[in-house]
């Protein structure tokens, strides 16, 4: 049995610098000439040792997604989305692989309730010493209304979310499929921010290994209902399918496609 709680390093986080609050405060990764632990490089993404590891017991790293400050994954490129998830994706799986953490999470944070406190672009892939996420994790959390599917990667809206109310999955195929799951990411990421019923400005993008099978979860970020807080208990949406039909038409269809 693994542990169930992390500890948090309150010394460490009042360290911490906030560019999502406050917009005076330079850009730590903007000032690249000044990154230090760099671990790996790829044309603009950057990955390197988290300068503020606040989490004990574990082993945290940055993914600084371009040079971009004010770019965002919803509008990258496709070359540079591709080669971003690539990246990303071969990294974790490898501190996967090394046999040093009981698991490793790799997520991003998007928008001042996600999280987060750097604007700028960036994922974390972190190594947790004593605790197996997926202890938390079943597959039924990745079921959902179907969206649309290609080459066997299938983007779904949640039925059973969760947190609660609206969560977009997408379930990698294989390796040889990474512009498919990518482009599903994007869009979910996209019609978070510019398409949702209800305006958004945050949202978390969460990874996932079970067995053999890399899961890939978008959450729009709200004030969470005290509800799930106090209780634990999520709550579903009764328009579900209204959405599902809104995003196949949007981005899936000829009458409208909207792309990124």
């Amino acid at each position: 049995m693994s542990d169930t709680h992390l500890h948090f390093n309150t010394g460490i986080g009042v360290q911490k610098p906030n560019s999502i609050r406050n917009k005076d405060i330079s850009c730590p990764f903007c000032a690249r000439e000044e990154l230090t632990d760099i671990i790996a490089v790829e044309d603009s993404i950057i990955l390197l040792k988290n300068k503020f590891p606040v989490l004990e017991s574990s082993y945290q790293t940055v993914l600084i997604e371009t040079d971009q400050c004010d770019g965002e994954l919803s509008i990258y490129s496709e070359e540079h989305l591709v080669r971003l998830i690539s990246f990303g994706l071969k990294h974790w799986l490898q501190m996967e692989k090394s046999g040093e953490y009981e698991s490793v999470l790799f997520f991003k944070n998007h928008g001042p309730l996600s999280g987060g406190s750097i604007a700028h672009p960036h994922m974390q892939i972190v190594g947790l010493r004593n605790i197996d996420y997926k202890e938390k994790i079943q597959a039924e959390d990745f079921e959902g209304l179907l969206i649309h599917e290609e080459s066997n990667t299938v983007f779904t809206l949640s039925t059973s979310p969760r947190i609660g109310f609206y969560e977009f999955n997408v379930k990698l195929a294989d390796q040889d499929d990474i512009p498919h799951f990518a482009k599903c990411i994007q869009t979910a990421a996209h019609y978070i921010l510019n398409a949702f019923p209800f305006p958004s400005n945050s949202y978390n993008l969460f990874f996932y290994k079970l067995g053999r099978d890399i899961y890939a979860k978008i959450v729009p970020r709200y004030i969470t209902t005290p509800i799930f807080i106090g209780y634990s208990i999520p709550q579903v949406p009764n328009n579900l399918e209204w959405m599902r039909d809104d995003i196949k038409v949007r981005y899936f269809s000829g009458e409208f496609k909207v792309r990124p």
